[in-house]
């Protein structure tokens, strides 16, 4: 049985701000697989997040992202309803440092809900009983009325998750999910990262080899904004990845 598209790219250039653009010719991403992005700094990572979340179009070429095509113009309704399908762990994290961490995650039901709860931010006992389930699932409740800034950056990253959770998107895009975390909560936030993820496509910019297997099955190397790899991560060695890191071609 064929699993669904999440994203089809065809021929696409898409301007990355730097001397070389992103090019891909042909890149099918199904429902439901996790998938590393790996490359040096200017290869086009961060540019390909920013298309498939809707941020930029692209200029030549077609790319559809869960059956919205990015190539055209779409009415900010629809940009919106792809927005709340396509959930993002940042190392940013956007997280509001100085409200409590059940309402960061109660952040995730903004999208879906309008009018004057939207503006001061009103749940519903539906809504922030999710919210706590969320924590329970990454092993936060019991800081739930903490503030945010309280937290060290393994924890806050745990409330990112929660807040994904709530949001419930089909497609979640992780840029280096673990970066300044010691290796012991980089392994953890990993393999709740791939419980939470478990039914949903997950797309991970990573640069530390060791954390690819945890979150990845399929490997894309990209170097001067095209793919020069489409591995099964069982394919992708040390080699692979110092001739990807190489200066030049």
């Amino acid at each position: 049985m064929n699993r669904k598209l999440v994203v089809c790219i065809r021929d696409l250039i898409c301007p990355t701000g730097g001397p070389y653009p992103l090019k891909i010719s042909r890149l099918e991403i199904c429902e439901g697989e996790k998938i590393a992005i790996v490359g040096h700094n200017g290869a086009g990572k961060s540019t390909f997040f920013r298309l498939l979340s809707g941020f930029i179009k692209p200029s030549a070429g077609s790319a559809v992202v869960l059956g919205h095509a990015l190539e055209q113009s779409m009415p900010p309704k629809k940009l919106r309803n792809l927005r709340l399908s396509v959930g993002q762990i940042m190392q940013g994290l956007h997280l509001v440092q100085r409200i409590t961490v059940l309402d960061n995650v109660l952040i995730g039901n903004l999208g879906r809900i309008s009018g004057w709860r939207s503006l001061i931010r009103y749940y519903n006992a539906e809504e922030i009983g999710a919210a706590e389930r969320a924590l329970q699932t990454v092993g936060l409740l019991s800081k739930a009325n903490t503030r945010t800034d309280f937290l060290s950056g393994g924890e806050k990253q745990k409330v990112a998750i929660a807040r994904l959770l709530l949001q419930n998107p089909r497609l979640i895009l992780a840029d280096e999910p673990t970066a300044a975390l010691d290796p012991g909560a980089a392994n953890e936030l990993c393999q709740i990262i791939g419980d939470v993820t478990a039914q949903v496509t997950l797309v991970s910019i990573l640069h530390n080899p060791n954390l690819i297997p945890l979150l990845a099955n399929r490997v894309i190397g990209l170097k001067h904004g095209e793919i020069v790899f489409d591995l099964p991560v069982e394919q992708v060695d040390q080699r692979c990845l110092d001739q990807l890191y190489e200066l030049h071609p």
